[in-house]
């Protein structure tokens, strides 16, 4: 079953085989208990062999990604770096005999590079560092790095480092008067749910000057659920775009919390792996009551006009909301969401079948926005592709069903043959326009004046 907690399996193994002889034995053996579920890193091959005949690995022993290396004919692991942080793309320097990676060691918001030997004869040593965000790296000679970077201002974009000096590759690539110094930088903030759990998330106010008095709040929610929103343009070219958005609300006026929620990477094991999640009850979505009601007791929001949006995952999260607690929420938008589990999970699992486990099959539904659909009263715009391959079209179609036999304002938003990372650039802007207006029509301005359900659009 998927969107359930994984945190131990049967432990796995490296082994070594003689191409010529066919003949295998076993280097190295993870633990039982934490560290047994194997977590990948992105990055050529999870089993890197160096120059110096040592075999480079991620592994969770202590809860956080970290790599390890072990001599080829096996003996004693090292870890190759240390703290309470996760390792996420790795890349073998040319001379093979160092390792090339970014982590958000000691800034967990962002994502910064490194270097290490493969062998572990030295501690692993920073390459960049400050407010940037770096990731994809590939190691060139003499030490240098090619990799994308971006920051909380400036979109991905080429870089390399060599030593102290950084330097854009084809800046002039950048558009000209590309709006770099009218962007709001967020700022972090951690949030606690009533079950004692901390979540985390980058706070985007609209700029100085911009007008006073109580505004209207948003909590964007990612997808995935494993993935993590940055202080900065993401590394994702699907939350490349959220972040746009974001920044375009904080623009228009709108308070803006990016959650990182319980179930997501960046964290370590226990926040990714977290007790009761998806399908096994739903727990990420306390964060989200968390997130809101932090909102709501902010002087500069204006409680009646909290709203939530996200993409998949976050569309989920968006219709428990509005199903759950209408009491906190204005409306919202949710595009291509999940809002029946049993659903979701058989468009990855062709074989599940809900009769074979009846009280897993039911936990998952009561986990599911539609268990508690009857409580849903504010508007809503869904958005979605008809080809999705990811959540499935009918998800859409039957929250929109039962949503107004109930009486809900529905807007809907239809793209044919598209799937669930758009992939023309035209339904991205669509999708977020309209998603302004409607948030500007069912939020801002409810009540002010009669507005006209938008109609299902079909672009080609």
């Amino acid at each position: 079953m998927m969107f359930v907690p994984r945190r131990t399996a049967q432990p796995w193994s490296i082994l070594v085989a003689d191409a010529a002889t066919g003949s295998a034995r076993t280097v190295f053996t993870a633990d039982a208990g934490r560290g047994s579920h194997f977590w990948n890193v992105v990055a050529a091959s999870q089993v890197m062999w160096s120059a110096d005949d040592h075999i480079v690995f991620p592994w969770e022993r202590d809860g956080f990604v970290h790599l390890y290396s072990i001599p080829s004919s096996g003996g004693q692991w090292t870890q190759l770096d240390q703290g309470s942080h996760e390792v996420e793309y790795v890349a073998m320097a040319p001379d093979r005999r160092h390792i090339v990676f970014n982590s958000n060691q000691g800034d967990r918001d962002r994502r910064h590079l490194w270097r290490a030997p493969t062998d572990g004869s030295r501690a692993a040593v920073p390459l960049t560092s400050g407010e940037s965000i770096e990731w994809a790296p590939v190691p060139l000679a003499d030490d240098a790095v090619a990799h994308l970077r971006s920051d909380a201002r400036m979109p991905a974009h080429a870089a390399i480092v060599t030593g102290s000096t950084r330097r854009a590759l084809a800046p002039e690539t950048m558009p000209q008067g590309y709006p770099a110094d009218r962007l709001v930088v967020p700022t972090a903030v951690t949030l606690t749910a009533t079950d004692g759990v901390q979540s985390y998330g980058q706070l985007f106010l609209p700029p100085a000057g911009s007008g006073d008095g109580k505004r209207p709040a948003i909590i964007f929610l990612h997808g995935g659920s494993r993935r993590q929103m940055l202080l900065g343009w993401n590394y994702g070219s699907y939350y490349h775009h959220s972040y746009a958005f974001n920044q375009a609300l904080a623009l228009r006026g709108w308070v803006v919390l990016s959650l990182n929620y319980r179930s997501g990477i960046g964290y370590g094991r226990d926040f990714r792996e977290a007790l009761g999640y998806g399908a096994t009850g739903g727990s990420e979505y306390r964060d989200v009551v968390a997130a809101a009601r932090w909102l709501r007791a902010r002087p500069d929001v204006d409680s009646a006009k909290v709203a939530l949006w996200g993409g998949s995952y976050g569309g989920y999260l968006t219709a428990m909301g509005l199903s759950r607690n209408p009491e906190l929420f204005a409306g919202g938008v949710d595009i291509h969401g999940v809002h029946d589990w049993n659903v979701g999970i058989k468009t990855f699992l062709q074989d599940y079948n809900a009769l074979e486990d009846p009280a897993a099959a039911r936990l998952a539904f009561q986990s599911s926005p539609l268990s508690t659909v009857k409580g849903w009263k504010d508007p809503v715009l869904l958005i979605h592709g008809d080809d999705d391959r990811n959540v499935r079209f009918i998800e859409t179609l039957t929250l929109i069903e039962r949503l107004r036999t109930q009486g809900v304002h529905v807007e809907q938003l239809v793209f044919p043959d598209e799937v669930h990372g758009f992939l023309r650039h035209a339904n991205w802007i669509a999708a977020y326009e309209a998603s302004l207006d409607f948030l500007d029509r069912q939020v801002v301005n409810k009540g002010r004046a009669e507005t006209k359900p938008l109609r299902a659009a079909e672009r080609d």
